[in-house]
């Protein structure tokens, strides 16, 4: 995804009528025409939402976050894959444990959803490097290009990771229906490089459409390779109307209406990447980023793409954000947490947003005519020129979808209109209203099952045969009116069952009118038609609702937190589903008569009466509470012996190369860049060996860290102190000049430190925090050096010895660790033995330098509950000190400092025993004395019987 232009996200809205991805061994075909995407000729709405596996490391949770995306009514997950993730070093890739894109593949099949590869070899993502492994940095070529050296590296990384890709596509019965070549690339218009990437995919065995994601609002891109080398099969627009100014969530579409666009007439429109939440690039916290893209924008920017532009491709960014554990995010507006005010929360929690994808996804899925609509005149707003109305139909149904919003998108009050609305089965004067920045679709002429649905007010979120009835799931705004007009041959009979509702039957139509109030239920028999059920609610109460398919035919719930899946074997009703105590109902086909909740044997059996509604209503148990102890028995050790004279660095890297492939040249000599002595990724330490001569007075560094990192200095022991690492110009997203004096510290050489004819120590720790992306494919801005960049002691010249991470971490990968000598060695990891280690809280005060504190804790979650766990720190953030968090050797996050304004941080199932012992340990790195981070203290975000 790109960052801070009107470009940046994908999570997802649409979905026809759903093709779901085929079992293993059955393959398929792939096709499109300019209205939509078909599956052996089966015409889908594509519901993408963006997940980044690589941001959880917990294959456990792979699963959840899957199935919440099936269950919101998504039937695709768009995946990037980070080079950087799987390759530590040149020819060397890793595919397994938590790097398992194989096993990833596998479960969004079992998930019921559909694949958009994306692949890169350049993704952003905010991430660093923008994806590029650091070792990228030196090698000859410039990135995003067909330059040898780059042009070598790049293809090495498609031939391993396409053909993973390749087996799991849907025509070898595999989940895989697009794959994503590049990644927002009209920036740089290289068509040998964009071609060669297609050209390498195809080898590799890649059958399915390829696609691009234009950023920009369409850019220029792909007028200019509409055709010819370069061009993909269906390029999308990324669109990101609101952009980050979460301090503000009043903002409105601040880039434009945000509506994508149709780049080829013989294509659908594909809005690849679609704002679904925003970077927190204010420090404003993520939930006012929630806000800022809350339900509200969400209705009415993604409905004006539906039905102004009739698209029927969409992904949206992100669907879940996670988390930037270890050294994975970039150096610009993100922090440890990358929740990106997303429809699920980093702790898997379901919000508000999470409801309208729902809503506009179950739509999506249920009413196939969306899949191929043509723009069509609209009806009129009769007596308020503040409402406006957009229409498209299906040129083989008939249906029409009519967009009504306010005609000036900042409008914030309530307005009322009569529609005058020349639907397919005749001329309706019907009420609308529209409060605020929203937006509805509505439908006429629709074959509703098998009923004949000739116009409505209200919002169709869901429909099913279930028992030989139709079952309706209609919405509006609470207070609004609402009118719903059926065709029959004969006179129904009408029962209100619940609710507000008049009835009228006249010319071979029954006019139901009511107001959007709770839920109101009725049933209509008879009139020719089978019977129907019809379920009007508010926006709340249809989100309440949930649907499930199983061999019998489909299953509505009414209640719960989430279903994941249902089936029906006898009599009983199985639901995977997460609940808390309260009310659950079921509306399934006969013979069903009792309910059961659960995965496993242990299933919760929930009493059921038969109501009125034809459903079968219960209660569900109250999950049993979680016990978390307190973070107590804290242990203590400071560490940097490398500040010390005597420290033995003989077995250091010699840092004494006198040229690099870096642009950026260095400022003295010799080449202190940490990438091109392999140390990428995390804090990196230098010793400098000089004879003084006795009259130098000052040490003058630089350093290039990346935004919030920082250094610290030492001479013979003494610390000195420390300085900002520079960053590169504040040149925006256009140009990256080379900054001539980046981290800029000048230290004062204390009188009588210095032995003058003998070796004097100069030592340095550096905090690196990640490598800039390459969003304007430009080597100044990517290949931007991380660490020392220039050094002098009065001009005496000095012999330099560098360290970092002692190697890759085989488990966690190379972004989880860095040069401390407490992660050298091994002080993270849980079977470390710190016995010698004294009593002391991470509240005590602390001396300039690394100090590190270890706790154990038992955890005993309850089985079969989902408790999603944190580490919490009260009070705020200091600047004067950093704070790296390991839970059980990962690198879970980066406190303090001026690095966010986080203070919770995820612990997620699998990184965490929650039925073991667990190893926290912390890493701060004072700048001065300071009192240390805390009280530090475990808390839930949620519990919820089931997960999963």
């Amino acid at each position: 995804m790109r960052r801070l232009l009107p470009v940046l996200l994908a999570l997802l809205l649409t979905c026809a009528t759903l093709t779901a991805p085929a079992r293993a061994g059955t393959a398929r075909e792939v096709t499109y025409d300019q209205y939509s995407l078909m599956v052996d000729g089966r015409r889908i709405v594509l519901q993408s939402a963006e997940f980044h596996y690589f941001r959880l490391p917990s294959q456990e949770l792979w699963r959840d976050v899957l199935e919440k995306f099936r269950a919101a009514g998504f039937n695709a997950v768009s995946l990037y894959f980070s080079w950087a993730y799987h390759s530590p070093a040149p020819g060397e890739y890793d595919f397994g444990g938590v790097r398992d894109v194989d096993r990833l593949l596998r479960t969004a099949r079992e998930a019921g959803l559909y694949v958009i590869a994306r692949p890169g070899p350049y993704i952003n993502a905010e991430s660093t490097g923008g994806g590029f492994p650091a070792w990228l940095k030196t090698v000859p070529g410039r990135g995003r290009s067909f330059e040898p050296g780059y042009r070598e590296a790049y293809r090495e990384w498609l031939h391993r990771i396409n053909p993973i890709i390749a087996r799991h596509q849907v025509t070898n019965g595999g989940p895989v229906i697009l794959y994503n070549a590049e990644n927002e690339y009209q920036v740089n218009t290289d068509a040998a490089y964009m071609q060669d990437i297609q050209d390498q995919a195809r080898a590799d065995g890649i059958t399915v459409p390829i696609t691009t994601n234009d950023c920009c609002d369409a850019g220029s891109w792909s007028s200019t390779w509409a055709t010819g080398p370069g061009a993909v099969q269906i390029p999308g627009v990324d669109d990101y109307p609101q952009s980050f100014e979460c301090a503000n969530p009043g903002l409105w579409g601040p880039w434009g209406e945000g509506l994508t666009e149709k780049l080829r007439d013989d294509i659908p429109v594909f809005a690849a990447e679609y704002q679904a939440g925003a970077i927190d690039v204010g420090n404003a916290g993520y939930d006012r980023c929630r806000e800022l893209t809350g339900p509200a924008f969400m209705k009415f920017f993604y409905k004006n793409n539906l039905i102004q532009t009739g698209a029927t491709m969409f992904s949206y960014y992100m669907g879940y954000g996670g988390t930037n554990w270890g050294w994975l995010a970039q150096p610009n507006d993100v922090y440890t947490s990358y929740d990106y005010g997303a429809a699920i929360t980093e702790a898997r929690r379901l919000t508000p947003k999470y409801d309208e994808f729902k809503r506009q996804g179950y739509f999506l899925e249920a009413v196939a005519p969306l899949a191929k609509t043509d723009a069509v005149t609209s009806p009129a707003t009769s007596g308020n020129a503040a409402l406006t109305t957009v229409a498209r139909a299906n040129p083989d149904t008939g249906t029409q979808f009519v967009l009504v919003r306010h005609a000036d998108r900042a409008a914030t009050g309530t307005d009322s209109a009569t529609l005058d609305w020349a639907a397919p089965d005749g001329r309706y004067q019907v009420p609308v209203q529209v409060k605020g920045r929203d937006a509805h679709v509505l439908v006429a002429g629709y074959d509703l099952g098998g009923q004949r649905l000739a116009v409505s007010t209200s919002e169709i979120m869901t429909h099913a045969a279930i028992g030989g009835r139709d079952v309706a799931v209609l919405y509006g705004t609470a207070g609004s009116p609402g009118a719903t007009v059926l065709r029959y041959p004969s006179q129904p009979s009408v029962k209100v069952l619940e609710g507000a509702v008049r009835a009228a039957y006249g010319g071979g139509e029954l006019r139901l009118d009511y107001a959007h109030d709770g839920l109101a239920r009725v049933l209509v028999t008879g009139g020719g038609r089978r019977p129907l059920l019809l379920l009007i609610g508010t926006d709340e109460e249809a989100a309440r609702f949930w649907r499930a398919s199983t061999a019998a035919g489909p299953v509505l719930v009414r209640g719960t937190e989430l279903v994941r899946s249902a089936t029906l074997r006898g009599d009983v009703v199985r639901l995977a589903a997460d609940t808390v105590a309260g009310e659950v109902e079921v509306f399934a086909p006969p013979p069903a008569r009792r309910v059961e909740i659960g995965r496993t044997a242990n299933r919760d059996a929930v009493r059921v009466t038969r109501t009125a509604s034809g459903s079968l209503l219960g209660v569900t148990r109250a999950p049993a509470a979680a016990k978390l102890p307190e973070l107590t028995g804290w242990r203590a050790r400071a560490e940097a012996p490398e500040a010390a004279p005597g420290f033995d660095d003989s077995r250091w890297t010699a840092a004494d190369h006198t040229t690099t492939t870096s642009p950026h040249p260095p400022r003295t000599l010799p080449v202190l860049y940490a990438d091109d002595y392999g140390f990428h990724y995390g804090n990196v330490w230098y010793r400098g060996h000089f004879t003084a001569t006795g009259a130098e007075t000052r040490i003058d560094l630089n350093a290039i860290t990346g935004l919030r990192g920082n250094y610290l200095v030492w001479l013979n022991g003494r610390y000195l102190g420390s300085a900002a690492g520079g960053v590169q110009a504040d040149s925006g997203d256009q140009s990256t000049p080379p900054n001539p004096d980046p981290g800029p510290g000048h230290f004062d050489v204390p009188t009588g430190l210095l032995n003058p004819g003998a070796d004097n120590v100069l030592a340095v720790l550096v905090a690196n925090m990640g490598h800039n992306d390459d969003w304007i494919a430009d080597d100044l801005r990517f290949k931007q050096p991380r660490g020392l960049v220039a050094a002098s002691v009065g001009g005496t010249p000095i012999a330099w010895r560098i360290q970092g991470t002692a190697g890759v971490d085989r488990v966690r990968g190379p972004l989880s660790t860095g040069g401390l000598y407490g992660e050298r060695t091994g002080w993270h990891l849980p079977k470390y033995q710190d016995r010698s280690w004294k009593e002391a809280a991470p509240a005590t005060p602390l001396a300039p330098g690394v100090t590190w504190y270890r706790t154990s804790f038992e955890l005993d979650l309850p089985k079969g509950q989902d408790v999603p766990v944190g580490l919490r720190f009260g009070g705020d953030p200091s600047p004067e000190y950093r704070v790296l968090i390991f839970l059980n050797g990962w690198n879970v996050g980066q406190y303090g400092a001026d690095i966010g304004p986080q203070r919770e941080f995820s612990l997620p199932a699998g990184l965490l025993d929650e039925h073991g012992n667990n190893t926290l340990a912390l890493a701060v790195t004072a700048e001065r004395p300071v009192a240390g981070p805390g009280p530090l203290g475990l808390f839930a975000y949620g519990n919820v019987r089931g997960g999963p």
